[in-house]
């Protein structure tokens, strides 16, 4: 092993070189939770989220690919357009309707293994998935083939979402969670400006004899090759390994992030009076509709419902949407290239203020200047205005997405947090299936105005359902929120 990967996998290897044994370590009587809370804003935390965001970046590549590269899959003869596509509808989104169908099924239906077997094992077994299915993707023929491996792909681009997630909530200390989503966030929307620079140069193009599209699938797709480096370096939660159990692990883990050394070997001279703590046993998704869980679960439901239309009603058409202004296929392109670059941004600078305002406040922010601004954007046909306000609704967009991320991670407890927040969140990719032929047939019907004004009635929903429903979580706890 090479030197920085021996020194990035040193957390892991001290875990697992600590023991597995389920016995309390003698100064682990606080809670792992409460610990991880007190941990200073410092290299070794941040270090953790930057590794799992990069791994995001692969993820959030090929799911933001949906919109840029369906110009180049028309311009091939792959994709027809208006309604001349595939069982009658428009090939785009039909794309996008497989993009968000698996997603919904990874969200829904798989993302509860993470709860049975862990942040780190699923996270590096939902990439590798969707890197492969990606590759397939790019030896396709037919829009048919296209979108069946589209579906596959989103199966395990669903559940790395909901997975990262569970992880970045259980690992940043209550007073920095806003930040380390929104960090996560500027990271992991990298791959957006990438992937719309790759389609703008490479689309025209044929390299090496290759279709540009099917380059900008294969780079995707090599993430897969950085999958065993990130794996390498990733403990497994603390937080879960308690609740498994398995706190002589999660101890060794939360040293590390301390600073301390690790703890003796487990032995007869050293094992502690104590009995061992009682394993919790696993969550089930029907808890989120307990008393005490199914209002949050309701709220997140109908907001996961809404606040979809308007994120990928925009990420997912924007370069449809000023090419509907009256601009080349190439130039609404490039012009799609510039608002992309604000993606990362928008997180980074959002980070700021992340933990000084209330979650519910800064979603109902964000949702009422995307509401706004998409509405100005509607009337717009300067290269210069449309550039300015699709900036202006990417960051009301990604204020709205790293608060929400955060904010229904925190609303369920650890042994059910996978489970639950996929339940939620896949109603978000259901969505997205249904409102992307909505979105076509406005299109088509009404331009960007008729988009835009169905973006804003659903941000008033957004709205209405975070501002009377939802609690209030900056600074807390996850243990007590979750209480």
């Amino acid at each position: 092993m090479s030197g920085p990967a021996r020194f990035l996998a040193a957390p892991i290897a001290e875990a697992q070189a600590s023991g597995s044994g389920k016995s309390e370590p003698p100064d682990a009587a606080g809670s792992i939770g409460a610990r991880l809370d007190a941990l200073p804003s410092a290299w070794p935390v941040w270090r953790l989220i930057l590794l799992v965001s990069l791994g995001g970046c692969f993820e959030f590549y090929d799911l933001m690919m949906t919109a840029y590269i369906a110009p180049g899959l028309v311009h091939a003869g792959l994709f027809h357009e208006g309604r001349a596509g595939l069982f009658g509808q428009s090939d785009q989104a039909t794309f996008a309707a497989a993009t968000f169908l698996g997603l919904f099924i990874g969200t829904a239906t798989f993302a509860r293994v993470a709860d049975r077997f862990g942040r780190r094992a699923i996270f590096t077994a939902s990439l590798v998935w969707y890197a492969a299915a990606t590759l397939a993707m790019a030896a396709a023929h037919t829009a048919l083939q296209l979108d069946l491996w589209r579906l596959i792909a989103g199966i395990g681009i669903g559940v790395e979402l909901v997975t990262i997630d569970a992880y970045v909530s259980e690992i940043a200390p209550a007073r920095l969670r806003g930040r380390a989503f929104a960090i996560n966030q500027s990271v992991q929307f990298l791959a957006v400006p990438a992937v719309a620079f790759a389609c703008w140069r490479l689309l025209p193009l044929s390299p090496m004899g290759v279709a540009g599209w099917r380059w900008v699938m294969i780079i995707g797709a090599s993430g897969a090759g950085v999958v065993w480096l990130i794996r390498a370096a990733l403990p497994e939660s603390p937080r879960w390994l308690e609740r498994c159990g398995r706190l002589r692990e999660a101890d060794a883990i939360v040293r590390r992030l301390e600073g301390r050394p690790a703890p003796p070997p487990a032995g007869p001279e050293t094992a502690p009076a104590t009995p061992a703590t009682a394993v919790a046993a696993p969550g089930r998704l029907a808890e989120a509709f307990a008393p005490a869980y199914r209002r949050r679960t309701a709220m997140l439901v109908i907001f996961n419902v809404f606040q979809a239309i308007g994120f990928y009603g925009f990420g997912n058409w924007a370069p449809s949407l000023i090419a509907a202004r009256g601009h080349s296929v190439t130039h609404s392109l490039g012009y799609a290239f510039a608002i992309a670059a604000a993606y990362p941004l928008g997180p980074l600078l959002c980070s700021i203020l992340a933990d000084r305002f209330e979650r519910k406040t800064q979603i109902i922010a964000a949702a009422t200047a995307t509401a706004v601004l998409g509405l100005v954007f509607a009337g717009q046909t300067a290269p210069a205005a449309l550039i300015a306000l699709g900036v202006g609704v990417t960051f009301s967009n990604n204020l709205m997405s790293y608060a929400y991320h955060a904010y229904q991670t925190e609303l369920y407890p650890t042994r059910m947090r996978a489970s639950a927040v996929g339940f939620v969140y896949a109603w978000s990719r259901l969505s997205t299936v249904f409102s992307s032929f909505i979105i076509a047939a406005l299109l088509t019907g009404f331009g960007a105005p008729g988009v835009f004004a169905f973006i804003a009635l659903a941000m008033a929903v957004v709205i209405a359902a975070v501002g009377l429903l939802g609690p209030r979580t900056a600074g807390q706890a996850l243990e007590r929120l979750s209480a």
